[in-house]
């Protein structure tokens, strides 16, 4: 990370920057495990002010990575919802994912080789106790917003638990508080996939490519809704063959596989399917009711795979819940696409922190 001070200006500049935290120390992971050290790739954008209360911590989902301005342009950047001029912005690549942190096909200080299946069990708690310490060692000591969809949001709700007062506002789109079973035969079917490509069990960084697509092929038909199916994947003619969805969801799965790894990608679903905030804390509605940052859950109307219910019901037992609602035929990826509703529902729960 660039960092610069300017002595006749109160303000500690902090350039644009995609930088990696090292820790070398052994994290226990609440399997028991131990992770023997790891990275984190993350990126800063903006400055902190002289209250270093300005802070944005964006949490990616499921395939995402730390260049937030590039997978959120529509409310990550200048001009935007949170711009850099005025807010420190900060993204971290999750732990297990394969964009510059450490993930299976990492190596192994143990045995000087890759992790390969060998990797271990990651939770959400693990991962928000990964971003603690890169937080920690950015001197962070408030956040004034936490937030994250999907996966992102899984992992930001248990960070926020964590982190107590020392976050003052979380935002969970189209996620939960503990992964439902609708989501976990989702994720079991793509983890089917994978595994009934021939090159699975491989210890090589191709292993389970061809799985990997039609992994993603499933996945798309949670993420979005039969209306945008039907509006965007129609064919115009009477076919008996070649239907444009087909092609449509061979393509969603080429592209994914050619930039993400199958390992990483069972590590990721396993950690979704593993969430569940009232674990070991006397259940869900317990550990939400001991939340005290606002928290906004933004559900969306014909989300497939997160259920607007499953958002509704975290607004309903953390302390300062709110619940605003995306309508859009998109479904779950409604929330990396609506920016003018996310704008206009961000813009009304911080004005009523404000009354």
């Amino acid at each position: 990370m660039n960092l610069t001070m300017n002595l006749k200006s109160p303000y500690l500049i902090i350039d644009m920057a995609q930088e990696t935290y090292t820790n070398e120390d052994p994290l226990k992971l609440e399997s028991g495990e131990f992770l023997p050290g790891f990275q984190l790739a993350y990126t800063t954008q903006g400055h902190l002010n002289t209250s270093k209360d300005n802070v944005i911590w964006v949490i990616h989902a499921l395939t995402g990575d730390a260049n937030v301005q590039e997978w959120w342009s529509g409310l990550v950047g200048e001009d935007k919802f949170y711009d850099p001029t005025k807010h420190f912005i900060v993204c971290a690549n999750l732990l297990g994912s394969c964009y510059g942190s450490t993930q299976p096909l990492s190596e192994n200080p143990k045995t000087g080789k890759p992790y390969y299946y060998d990797f271990p069990h990651l939770t959400t708690k693990d991962m928000a106790l990964s971003l603690d310490l890169l937080r920690e060692h950015l001197g962070i000591m408030e956040i004034n917003t936490l937030i994250g969809g999907s996966l992102g949001g899984q992992v930001a709700l248990e960070w926020a638990y964590l982190l107590k007062h020392k976050v003052k506002n979380t935002v969970i789109l189209a996620s939960n508080a503990k992964t439902s079973p609708w989501t976990i035969g989702f994720n079991e079917t793509q983890r089917m996939a994978i595994e009934s490509d021939s090159t699975w069990g491989q210890s090589t960084p191709e292993a389970g490519k061809k799985g990997l697509e039609a992994a993603r092929a499933i996945a798309m038909l949670s993420y979005r809704h039969p209306e945008n199916f039907a509006e965007n994947q129609a064919d115009a003619e009477d076919k008996t063959d070649q239907f444009r969805v087909s092609s449509y969801l061979r393509y969603q799965g080429n592209k994914l596989a050619n930039r993400f790894n199958a390992l990483s990608y069972w590590t990721l679903t396993k950690t979704m399917d593993s969430h569940d905030l009232g674990r070991g804390r006397g259940g869900v509605k317990k550990a939400l009711s001991e939340i005290p940052s606002r928290v906004l859950a933004i559900g969306v109307d014909r989300d497939l795979l997160f259920l607007r219910e499953e958002s509704q019901f975290i607004a309903q037992n953390v302390q300062l819940g709110t619940y605003r609602e995306i309508q859009s035929p998109y479904g779950h990826d409604a929330f990396l696409i609506e920016y003018s509703q996310l704008s206009y529902i961000l813009s009304s729960f911080y004005l009523e922190a404000n009354d």
